[in-house]
Parts: structure tokens; C-alpha cells; sequence
């Protein structure tokens, strides 16, 4: 594997190394394309799948990358996309001779719109909206033509800025009504006025959007360029310029400030793609993955501001801020009711995002439950702390407070460490194969736990959902091969079945005149189970299928654009479990469970609920039609409501040495306190415990092979 990545390494050296560089100027087309020449070739070489860059990868491209200059079609006429068209199958041609008229033609082309929509927006806002009059706006941008001429868009950014006026209008006569039931005295503004300060709020919000447009240089837009490109091979491939390379080095290293989000650009929205574990925004447990942030409002402003449209730097950049400041979110919730989330700002608890346990009592017995939020490990020595080693330490303390099953709760989880999943899956098995990782040309590599002794063979749960990933999926589907556990969860896990790394293109360089080039991730390698299938856009597929929130919305691999396909290779040589003698008797009757579970049958509603919620795209610009919809959607969701009132029997208790450790540190007692409430209401957690119960270990099996703790 090693041998063959040094050898492309060497090769793109040399063949870069023979390219004359005379300048270090940062916009230099020169640079620009000795860039697309030296990434393309890379690619070809390193990626795993690597696609022929021919007049279908051209087309694809050609869409991508003018969808992600003009995503809400505001900018580009339909007679600049036909004079574009003459490019669509020429990208290919571009790539192969180092020529970049189309990205300079469609840079100069969005620069000269976008003065004029600068100009469109000034004078739309000088008149007043009314919001009386019987319109509306359709947001599926998607299946939107483009303006055929300057009366047709200057109609589509009246009703644009109307639609975020009208916005601001409902929140300011809510709050006065607020205030008004507060303070008799409070005197109240016309709506005449409330109208034009909703415009101003507009008006201010497009001035800094176009702010913000005027500070990206030429190379930030040549940037959106390369990876529509890259990412046309997979979804996870993808170019840094320079600076995204020094956030991406300090989101990898752990420190992560803020609200403890990440955020992804949709189209022209902000979404939140993943909660991190002991940030604000987990703590707080008002925002949750999907959610897209409309507004950002700063503790010592009056009025929030508008980011739809803006850089995600940008973005961030607002919603950032010194630890212990406030900042309030404008949240349209993957349900589709708008929400105002304050957050205080601080740093992420590295504490929380290790792993942690707790005994579950339940009918006089003890269970175990551990909780890994990511498989986690030092980049500069494996030795040191790891979630394989802090998964074994729980369950030896665990097994002190007599527990008869283990539920591992991966829910969440991303991923991490692939040497991690290997050894905490060995503490469960014998020796064997736990994963096959094959590299692009080479004969698939099997990543086996080497050590017999097993440190718990008792009856083993994995709880999962459409959020784990990558090495999560490893995990649950070694467990599911070897049937050494009963997984819960999700219809599928995630679907994620790939291995990227981040190669500084600096590196490759034997000479370099032009400065930082940059970084590139791409994909490399690809998963497969120990039965030879791959995780790749199947994922795992739960043993027992229990709906949640997400069960309707696409939100897996097999919803990029551009994933790899799934495949399978021959299984490795792997022995079953033998461990239980009621394998699939104990999942049959989860099953007959939960398809009787009241509880689990208001989330299905809840989910088909949001799904239909996000399918509307079509709003009223009448005032009272509006308030109307936003009324009867925060009525529909007071159904739903009692899903947060649903308790169980379970009792959770630390284990003695986090109690002692909680009589120094209360901070610490609060949060298990919150976790401990959190799964006392859990119904997938209820029947995980059920479901322990139900195992029956073969005690035959069991003297046969004594227990040996690993020390």
C-alpha cells in the first residue's frame, strides 16, 4: 500500500518539477493553471475510482460549477448560460491543455451581474412591499429557469427581498405584541413603520452580503472552479486553497471554538451537518443536524443579520466569537418552523467527546451502557489515550458492578481511527478479520485482532442511526458478520465505505514560485466487510429497524452527488459466534416489540411529519396567509410535543470512581445528571436493555473458553 503511493509521489515530482515558475502573484493565471494540471494529474493517479475526463465528466461539471456561482439563479441570464453552453463539452479539453477561458469568462460575466443586481436590490428597497397583496415565491431553485431578460429579474429579486422582509415583519410584530402584553405603557409602532424597519433590516443585510462578496478575490472564485471538478470523482474529494487548509489542520486537531457545529453551504443556505459532543450547541440541545441558520444576531446588536447568501467563511466568521458571548441563531428546523436559539459561545470539552458509561438497572439486574462519540486517538502517538483503550477500561469497570449485557451506543458517531474499531472490536471475539481495506490496484488488505483472549463475552447490543459513519459502520458490521451482536437502529447506517487523505500539493513541488498551492483530499481507499460487502452507500442495515427523526430525509452517502458505488469482493476467513443459542428468536421478538410501540409509532408520524414539511417550497407574500401557515405549523408540531414526555423504569448510575470524582468537580455530576435524564427517556436505549435480557448466552461455549482479562 505504502509502496505504490511513493511511487505516484515520486512520479507527479518529477513530472511537475520540469514546469517553469517566474512569478508569485496570487491571481496569476499562470498558477491557475499549472494548479488544474497538477491536481488533475493527481487525481488520475491517486484517486480510487478515478474518472475519465471526457465530454460527460465535461457536462457534469458544467452544471455543478454554474450552480455553485448562481444557486438561487439571481445573477446569470438565460442568455449567458447559452453563451456558457458553448463550453459544456469543452471543460475536458480546457483540464487536458492547461486553458482556463471558461472559468475566465464566466468570472468576468458574474462580476459584471453582480454590479448590476448591486444596483437592482438599492432600488427595489426604496419602496415599500405590500404585504396585503396576493403573491408568492417558489424556492426549489433547482427546477427554476433563468430570467430571459432584466424585467423578469428584477421581479425575481423583488419578490426575493420581499420574502426576507416579510420575515423580518412577522418577527417584529410578534415581538411587539410581546411587548405589548408585558408593558401596558409600551407604545406601539404603526405597521407602516414596522414595514419600512423590516426593509431596512434587508437593506442592511444585502449591503453586507455584497461586503462580503467584494472582499473574495479572483483566486476564491477559481477555487469554486477546482472542486466542481474534484468533486465530480466523489463527494469527499476536495481542493484547499491555502487558507481553508489552516482551518481544516485546526478543526483536525481538536481545537474547536464557537458553537461546537460544523456547517455546510446548501445552495445559498447554512446547514448544520454535525453537532460536536461537549460544544454550547450540544449542550444546549436547541439545534439539531439539518437545521439551516437563517440570521445571526450578536449579544450587543438590536437587529440579526441575514447570512442566506453568504460565504460560509463569512458565516462562520459571524457565528464565531470570544468563549462566554452570546449569539442568537435564526433556525429553520429540519421541521420547518423557524426558531430564535441563543448560545453561549465557548470551547469544546474534549472530556465529552471520549468515551463514557453507566450501569442501567433494570428487573434487579445490572447492565452496562457506553457511550463512544467518535473513534478518537493521538495523531502523534497511538500509545497515548485512544477510544480503544477507554472502551476496554469501562467495561472492566463494568464487569466490577456485575453487568449481564453491554450496550455500545454509536449512535452520532462519525468515525475516526480504523486502528481504534480493530481492537475494540477484538475485545469481543476471538481472533479473526474485522475489516478489508483495498487501495486502488492492490489486493485487499485484511486488518484483523490478533489476540484470542476475549475481555467480554457477554450478550452485546450496538445502537446506530443514519448519522454513523465510516468507522462506526466498521464496527456494527464486523459485530453483525461475526453475529456477535444484535444491532438497533436505523433502516441504514450513514453508507460512508471510503479513506481519504489530505496530500499538500506543496510537497509534490521540487521548485515552486508561486506560493502556497494548497492541499488536496481525495479518496484513496475503500471498506469492506469481513463478509466482503461493502459499507459504501448500503451501510448497515439494523437487525432491528426502529424509525427516528431522520427516517425520512435524505441525509446519507447515497444522497451526495457523485458517491462511489457499492461492491463486494471475496469474504475473509471468519468464524461465526457461536456465543448465544437464540440469536434470531431475540430479534424476532424486539421486532413484534417495537411494531406495537406507541412511542416509536409518534416518531414515524413526526419524520413522515418533517419530511412533508421539507417538501414545501411554494410560500404566501401575503402577510396574514403567512402568519396563518407559520401558526398552523407550530399547532401541527404541538402534536409531537409528548415524545418529550415519554419516560421509562430504567435507573442510571455513574460508576464509583466518576461518583468520587464528582464529590471535587459538581460540573461533572451536572452532565451525567443531563445524560442520565436524556437516557432515561430514550426508547431505542428501553429496548436495547430488552432485548440483553432476551440473549442467552451458551454457558456450554462459555467454560470451554474461560475468560482471560487483557491487562
Amino acid at each position: 500500500m505504502k509502496k505504490s503511493f511513493l511511487v505516484l509521489m515520486l512520479t507527479v515530482i518529477v513530472s511537475a518539477a520540469s514546469c517553469s515558475f517566474t512569478t508569485k502573484i496570487d491571481n496569476d493565471p499562470d498558477k491557475d493553471r499549472i494548479l488544474i494540471d497538477l491536481i488533475s494529474y493527481v487525481l488520475s493517479k491517486g484517486h480510487y475510482d478515478a474518472k475519465d475526463i471526457n465530454d460527460d465528466f465535461s457536462k457534469n461539471v458544467f452544471v455543478d460549477y454554474i450552480d455553485a456561482l448562481d444557486p438561487l439563479k439571481r445573477y446569470f441570464y438565460e442568455s449567458d448560460i447559452e453563451e456558457f453552453r458553448e463550453f459544456e463539452t469543452l471543460i475536458d479539453d480546457q483540464i487536458r491543455d492547461k486553458e482556463i477561458d471558461f472559468f475566465n469568462l464566466t468570472y468576468e460575466r458574474l462580476q459584471h451581474r453582480m454590479t448590476e443586481a448591486r444596483s437592482l436590490y438599492k432600488e427595489i428597497l426604496e419602496h415599500p412591499f405590500n404585504f396585503e397583496k396576493e403573491e408568492s415565491i417558489n424556492t426549489d431553485y433547482e427546477k427554476l429557469s433563468y430570467a430571459r431578460d432584466k424585467d423578469e429579474m428584477r421581479n425575481r429579486w423583488r419578490l426575493q427581498l420581499k420574502f426576507n422582509a416579510l420575515s423580518s415583519y412577522y418577527d417584529k410584530v410578534d415581538e411587539q405584541i410581546d411587548s405589548i402584553t408585558k408593558n401596558k405603557e409600551f407604545k406601539r409602532k404603526s405597521a407602516v413603520v414596522l414595514e419600512e424597519e423590516s426593509r431596512d433590516i434587508t437593506t442592511t443585510s444585502l449591503k453586507e452580503y455584497f461586503e462580503f462578496a467584494d472582499d473574495l478575490e479572483r483566486k476564491d472564485w477559481f477555487s469554486i472552479y477546482i472542486n466542481s471538478i474534484v468533486e465530480e470523482f466523489d463527494p469527499h474529494t476536495y481542493y484547499f486553497a491555502p487558507q481553508d487548509k489552516d482551518r481544516f489542520d485546526i478543526a483536525m486537531s481538536g481545537k474547536l471554538e464557537g458553537i461546537g457545529a460544523r456547517l455546510q453551504k446548501k445552495n445559498d443556505n447554512v446547514k448544520i451537518i454535525e453537532i460536536i459532543s461537549g460544544g454550547p450547541a450540544w449542550r444546549g440541545n436547541k439545534v439539531e443536524v439539518g437545521d439551516f441558520i437563517m440570521k445571526v444576531k450578536q449579544e450587543d446588536e438590536v437587529e440579526p443579520v441575514s447570512i442566506v447568501g453568504m460565504r460560509l467563511d463569512d458565516a462562520v466568521s459571524l457565528i464565531k466569537g470570544p468563549k462566554g458571548t452570546k449569539v442568537v441563531l435564526t433556525v429553520k428546523k429540519v421541521d420547518g418552523t423557524i426558531e430564535n436559539v441563543e448560545i453561549v459561545r465557548d470551547v469544546v470539552e474534549l472530556e465529552e467527546t471520549y468515551a463514557k458509561s453507566s450501569v442501567v438497572k433494570k428487573n434487579g439486574k445490572n447492565f452496562g451502557i457506553i457511550n463512544l462519540p467518535k473513534f478518537y486517538f493521538n495523531m502523534q502517538d497511538y500509545n497515548q489515550r485512544n477510544a480503544a483503550k477507554d472502551v476496554k477500561q469501562e467495561i472492566i469497570r463494568l464487569k466490577q458492578e456485575e453487568m449481564e449485557g453491554l450496550v455500545i451506543d454509536l449512535r452520532d458517531n462519525g468515525g475516526g481511527s480504523l486502528q481504534t474499531v480493530v481492537d475494540i472490536a477484538g475485545l469481543f471475539i476471538d481472533k479473526g478479520p474485522i475489516v478489508q481495506v483495498r487501495t486502488k490496484g492492490e489486493s485487499p488488505e485484511v486488518l484483523s485482532d490478533k489476540d484470542r483472549n476475549v475481555l467480554w463475552d457477554g450478550p452485546l447490543v450496538i445502537l446506530v442511526n443514519e448519522l454513523s459513519a465510516s468507522a462506526s459502520e466498521i464496527l456494527a458490521a464486523a459485530m453483525q458478520d461475526y453475529k456477535r451482536a444484535i444491532i438497533i437502529g436505523s433502516k441504514q447506517t450513514y453508507g460512508k465505505g471510503t479513506v481519504q487523505n489530505v496530500m499538500d500539493l506543496n510537497r509534490w513541488m521540487r521548485s515552486n514560485d508561486f506560493g502556497d498551492l494548497g492541499a488536496l483530499k481525495l479518496t484513496t481507499q475503500k471498506f469492506y466487510r469481513v463478509n466482503g460487502g461493502s459499507t459504501q452507500l448500503e451501510g448497515v442495515k439494523s437487525d432491528v429497524v426502529v424509525p427516528d427523526r431522520y427516517s425520512y430525509i435524505d441525509i446519507g452517502e447515497k444522497d451526495q452527488e457523485n458517491p462511489l458505488p457499492w461492491d463486494k469482493i471475496p469474504a475473509a476467513d471468519y468464524t461465526l459466534w457461536d456465543g448465544y443459542i437464540d440469536f434470531d428468536q431475540t430479534i424476532n421478538k424486539s421486532k413484534a416489540r417495537m411494531a406495537t410501540n406507541d412511542q416509536l409509532k409518534l416518531i414515524e408520524e413526526n419524520a413522515k411529519w418533517v419530511r412533508e414539511k421539507r417538501d414545501v417550497n411554494e410560500y404566501s407574500l401575503n402577510y396574514s396567509k403567512y402568519k396563518a401557515n407559520i401558526e398552523l405549523n407550530e399547532k401541527q408540531a404541538e402534536r409531537f410535543d409528548r415524545l418529550n414526555d415519554y419516560k421509562t423504569n430504567l435507573t442510571f448510575e455513574s460508576l464509583p470512581y466518576e461518583k468520587d470524582l464528582m464529590k471535587k468537580d459538581s460540573i461533572l455530576e451536572e452532565k451525567r445528571n443531563r445524560w442520565h435524564k436524556s437516557l432515561s427517556k430514550d426508547v431505542y436505549v428501553e429496548e436495547a436493555l430488552s432485548v440483553l435480557e432476551d440473549m442467552k448466552i451458551n454457558n456450554i461455549r462459555r467454560s470451554k473458553n474461560p475468560l482471560t482479562l487483557k491487562n
